[in-house]
């Protein structure tokens, strides 16, 4: 199963478009508060950081989420998946799966296609069976494989800069208020306006950019697959699992909108939507494991104390 080449291009063209947009925004706000040399300089620090230091945040995380690398023995079945799923991707390594004791469903990817890492938590073990497990890993793998990660820590390198720029320019017109209204300084009126509303921006185009390679890490990992019904399946039952917790609490069988501008991922329903338009051979991952059956997951229930998790 693959998408059309017009598909493919657009979702191209958009990230291109967005990180376009970002980088055009985040030079001019810093180049207009630090200077072009500065600037220059700043952008330099910015790439040569995000190349040559991709580990330093991977070994935060996983601490900080208190993760816990899974071996072949405690789960064959997931680390048989994401070997098949990463041979299927041409990925260079198998990615390192971690266990992370949370009861909140979750996943997610880190690191680069050399050196990358799967964390899954305890409540997503629990609640998937062997094919959706298989779309979410499958979907993670997909991210690694399109440098996705690297894509929006660029991206959150132009949107911090832009926030550090718009702060110091505000700060410098704030200091020069009384010789600007003694018109002895005279400022643009749409400069005060660029600073104000030029962090916003940025996190908006963010949004849109981390929506776009979801819905690309979707395309991906079905093609990986073959089984897009697999990672549809997990994201529904991802979604009535997590809900929200207020809303449960204050609203029960009622949701609360959110703007499609504030995601960092798309509607579930149409996500749900563009995997089931695919259509393809399935190929089960790996071909030796039926795809639809229970896993049993050796790893136990994480316990909580003053001092945060501890097994």
């Amino acid at each position: 199963m693959t998408a059309t080449p017009r598909h493919q291009f657009l979702n191209l063209l958009q990230s291109i478009l967005l990180l376009a947009g970002m980088a055009v925004i985040a030079w001019f706000i810093v180049s207009a508060i630090a200077g072009q040399g500065l600037a220059i300089a700043i952008v330099i620090g910015s790439l040569l950081g995000l190349l040559l230091s991709p580990g330093i945040p991977k070994r935060l995380l996983l601490n900080a989420y208190g993760a816990r690398r899974l071996s072949g023995r405690e789960f064959p079945e997931g680390m048989a998946i994401l070997a098949e799923l990463a041979r299927r991707a041409g990925l260079p390594r198998v990615p390192e799966l971690y266990y992370v004791p949370s009861q909140m469903p979750n996943a997610f990817a880190m690191g680069s296609p050399d050196e990358s890492a799967v964390c899954v938590s305890d409540g997503l073990l629990r609640l998937m069976n062997q094919r959706e497990l298989a779309g979410v890993l499958a979907h993670e793998v997909a991210h690694i494989a399109n440098r996705d990660l690297w894509i929006m820590g660029l991206a959150d390198a132009m949107s911090r800069a832009v926030s550090l720029a718009s702060w110091v320019g505000q700060l410098i017109l704030l200091l020069n208020l009384p010789l600007i209204l003694a018109g002895a300084a005279y400022v643009p009126w749409q400069v005060p306006l660029v600073l104000i509303f030029s962090p916003t921006i940025m996190a908006l185009l963010q949004l849109a950019l981390s929506r776009a390679r979801e819905y690309d890490a979707d395309r991906g990992g079905a093609e990986l697959t073959g089984d897009p019904d697999g990672l549809a399946s997990a994201l529904l039952k991802l979604e009535r699992r997590v809900g929200r917790v207020w809303e449960d609490m204050f609203l029960p069988g009622r949701r609360i909108p959110e703007p499609s501008l504030l995601r960092t991922h798309p509607p579930t329903a149409d996500r749900v939507r563009r995997l089931r338009a695919l259509s393809g051979p399935r190929r089960p991952v790996p071909p030796s494991v039926p795809l639809n059956a229970p896993r049993a997951v050796r790893v136990s229930t994480p316990r909580y104390g003053p001092g945060g998790v501890y097994r």
